[in-house]
Protein backbone atom coordinates (compact mmCIF):
# COMPACT_ATOMS: atom_id res chain seq x y z
CA UNK A 1 0.00 0.00 0.00
CA UNK A 2 1.38 3.48 -1.24
CA UNK A 3 1.69 6.24 1.32
CA UNK A 4 0.21 9.28 0.45
CA UNK A 5 0.27 11.53 3.68
CA UNK A 6 1.40 12.12 6.69
CA UNK A 7 3.42 14.08 8.87
CA UNK A 8 5.40 16.77 7.17
CA UNK A 9 3.86 15.46 3.75
CA UNK A 10 1.92 16.68 1.30
CA UNK A 11 0.13 20.00 0.26
CA UNK A 12 -0.01 22.74 3.24
CA UNK A 13 2.85 21.22 5.41
CA UNK A 14 5.28 24.39 4.70
CA UNK A 15 7.24 25.61 7.90
CA UNK A 16 4.37 27.25 9.69
CA UNK A 17 1.81 23.81 8.89
CA UNK A 18 1.58 21.39 11.78
CA UNK A 19 3.79 18.41 11.48
CA UNK A 20 0.72 16.18 11.34
CA UNK A 21 -0.91 18.27 8.58
CA UNK A 22 -3.33 16.04 6.09
CA UNK A 23 -4.84 17.58 3.00
CA UNK A 24 -8.33 17.54 3.51
CA UNK A 25 -9.25 16.75 -0.45
CA UNK A 26 -7.35 14.03 -0.07
CA UNK A 27 -8.60 13.12 3.50
CA UNK A 28 -12.08 12.83 1.76
CA UNK A 29 -10.57 10.85 -0.38
CA UNK A 30 -9.17 8.02 1.52
CA UNK A 31 -11.86 8.35 4.17
CA UNK A 32 -14.45 7.49 1.18
CA UNK A 33 -12.80 4.03 0.96
CA UNK A 34 -14.99 3.52 3.55
CA UNK A 35 -18.87 2.41 2.77
CA UNK A 36 -20.87 3.70 5.04
CA UNK A 37 -25.18 3.61 5.93
CA UNK A 38 -27.18 6.43 5.44
CA UNK A 39 -29.84 6.95 8.17
CA UNK A 40 -31.92 10.02 8.38
CA UNK A 41 -31.79 11.62 11.91
CA UNK A 42 -35.62 13.30 12.77
CA UNK A 43 -37.65 14.50 15.23
CA UNK A 44 -41.07 16.87 16.04
CA UNK A 45 -39.91 20.19 16.49
CA UNK A 46 -41.40 22.72 18.60
CA UNK A 47 -43.98 23.61 15.98
CA UNK A 48 -45.32 20.44 15.69
CA UNK A 49 -43.21 19.68 12.07
CA UNK A 50 -41.00 17.19 11.44
CA UNK A 51 -37.11 18.41 11.32
CA UNK A 52 -34.32 16.36 10.29
CA UNK A 53 -31.41 14.96 8.64
CA UNK A 54 -29.75 12.85 6.60
CA UNK A 55 -26.83 11.02 8.46
CA UNK A 56 -24.24 8.53 7.40
CA UNK A 57 -22.26 9.16 10.57
CA UNK A 58 -24.16 6.73 12.96
CA UNK A 59 -22.88 3.94 14.68
CA UNK A 60 -23.97 1.47 18.02
CA UNK A 61 -21.66 2.65 21.31
CA UNK A 62 -22.90 0.72 24.27
CA UNK A 63 -25.25 -2.45 24.78
CA UNK A 64 -25.36 -1.72 28.71
CA UNK A 65 -27.04 1.10 28.25
CA UNK A 66 -27.89 0.71 24.65
CA UNK A 67 -26.55 4.04 23.19
CA UNK A 68 -25.76 4.84 20.01
CA UNK A 69 -23.35 7.69 18.59
CA UNK A 70 -23.98 9.90 14.88
CA UNK A 71 -21.68 12.89 13.99
CA UNK A 72 -23.87 15.87 12.82
CA UNK A 73 -21.96 19.28 11.03
CA UNK A 74 -21.72 22.11 13.03
CA UNK A 75 -23.36 24.16 9.58
CA UNK A 76 -26.55 21.48 10.04
CA UNK A 77 -30.02 24.13 9.98
CA UNK A 78 -32.20 21.15 11.05
CA UNK A 79 -30.20 19.68 13.85
CA UNK A 80 -31.38 22.61 16.63
CA UNK A 81 -34.58 21.95 16.16
CA UNK A 82 -33.92 18.26 16.47
CA UNK A 83 -31.81 18.47 19.69
CA UNK A 84 -34.27 20.87 21.35
CA UNK A 85 -36.73 18.05 20.84
CA UNK A 86 -34.76 15.94 22.54
CA UNK A 87 -36.45 12.75 21.04
CA UNK A 88 -35.78 11.52 17.86
CA UNK A 89 -35.51 9.01 15.51
CA UNK A 90 -32.68 7.58 13.42
CA UNK A 91 -33.65 5.36 10.31
CA UNK A 92 -31.48 3.49 8.49
CA UNK A 93 -32.61 4.15 5.19
CA UNK A 94 -33.48 0.99 2.84
CA UNK A 95 -31.49 0.69 -1.06
CA UNK A 96 -35.10 1.92 -2.94
CA UNK A 97 -34.65 5.32 -0.70
CA UNK A 98 -32.91 6.90 -2.55
CA UNK A 99 -35.34 10.31 -2.98
CA UNK A 100 -35.77 10.18 0.48
CA UNK A 101 -32.04 11.03 1.73
CA UNK A 102 -31.77 13.08 -1.33
CA UNK A 103 -34.86 15.33 0.09
CA UNK A 104 -32.93 15.28 4.12
CA UNK A 105 -29.81 16.04 2.54
CA UNK A 106 -30.76 19.13 0.87
CA UNK A 107 -31.21 22.78 3.14
CA UNK A 108 -34.56 23.79 3.38
CA UNK A 109 -37.69 24.13 5.45
CA UNK A 110 -40.16 21.63 3.90
CA UNK A 111 -37.65 19.07 3.62
CA UNK A 112 -40.52 16.17 4.22
CA UNK A 113 -42.27 16.97 1.71
CA UNK A 114 -43.00 13.73 -0.08
CA UNK A 115 -41.07 11.95 2.71
CA UNK A 116 -43.49 9.47 4.15
CA UNK A 117 -43.07 9.69 7.88
CA UNK A 118 -44.78 8.53 10.98
CA UNK A 119 -45.02 9.72 14.56
CA UNK A 120 -43.56 7.20 17.12
CA UNK A 121 -44.96 6.27 20.78
CA UNK A 122 -41.59 8.43 22.28
CA UNK A 123 -42.28 11.38 19.45
CA UNK A 124 -39.68 10.27 17.51
CA UNK A 125 -40.18 10.90 13.68
CA UNK A 126 -39.57 7.60 11.46
CA UNK A 127 -39.60 6.92 7.56
CA UNK A 128 -41.95 4.30 7.04
CA UNK A 129 -39.86 1.65 4.43
CA UNK A 130 -36.78 1.81 6.29
CA UNK A 131 -34.90 -1.14 6.98
CA UNK A 132 -34.81 -0.39 10.79
CA UNK A 133 -35.22 2.23 12.95
CA UNK A 134 -34.09 3.11 16.40
CA UNK A 135 -36.25 6.01 18.73
CA UNK A 136 -34.02 7.52 20.68
CA UNK A 137 -33.40 10.15 23.69
CA UNK A 138 -30.78 12.59 23.60
CA UNK A 139 -27.60 11.84 26.01
CA UNK A 140 -24.47 14.26 25.44
CA UNK A 141 -23.40 16.46 22.79
CA UNK A 142 -19.46 17.17 22.27
CA UNK A 143 -17.77 19.64 20.16
CA UNK A 144 -15.53 17.45 17.79
CA UNK A 145 -13.70 19.54 15.02
CA UNK A 146 -16.40 20.92 12.84
CA UNK A 147 -18.66 19.10 14.03
CA UNK A 148 -21.04 17.49 16.94
CA UNK A 149 -20.66 14.08 18.42
CA UNK A 150 -23.83 12.99 19.69
CA UNK A 151 -24.55 10.33 22.03
CA UNK A 152 -28.24 9.23 22.83
CA UNK A 153 -29.97 6.27 24.77
CA UNK A 154 -32.25 3.64 22.76
CA UNK A 155 -35.82 3.57 23.84
CA UNK A 156 -36.97 1.54 21.26
CA UNK A 157 -35.72 -0.46 18.00
CA UNK A 158 -37.83 -1.66 14.57
CA UNK A 159 -36.78 -3.71 11.92
CA UNK A 160 -38.26 -4.91 8.61
CA UNK A 161 -38.08 -8.16 7.18
CA UNK A 162 -35.39 -8.45 3.95
CA UNK A 163 -34.15 -5.26 1.86
CA UNK A 164 -30.66 -4.31 1.12
CA UNK A 165 -29.26 -0.88 2.39
CA UNK A 166 -28.70 1.73 1.13
CA UNK A 167 -24.80 2.64 0.91
CA UNK A 168 -22.72 6.05 0.84
CA UNK A 169 -19.22 5.15 -0.70
CA UNK A 170 -16.04 7.36 -2.16
CA UNK A 171 -18.88 10.34 -2.35
CA UNK A 172 -21.48 8.84 -4.65
CA UNK A 173 -24.60 6.52 -3.22
CA UNK A 174 -24.10 2.50 -3.83
CA UNK A 175 -26.21 -0.59 -2.83
CA UNK A 176 -25.49 -4.05 -2.15
CA UNK A 177 -27.48 -7.52 -1.93
CA UNK A 178 -27.51 -8.50 1.31
CA UNK A 179 -31.04 -9.92 1.78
Amino acid sequence: MERLTGPGTGPGTGADAPADAVDPALFREVLGAFASGITVVAALADDGRPAGLACQSFASLSLDPPLVLLCVGKGSSSWPRVRAAGRFGVSILAEEQRAVCEALGRRGEDKFAGVDWERSAHGAVRVRGALATVDCALEEVHEAGDHYLVTARVLELTARDGGSPLLYYRSDYATGAFG
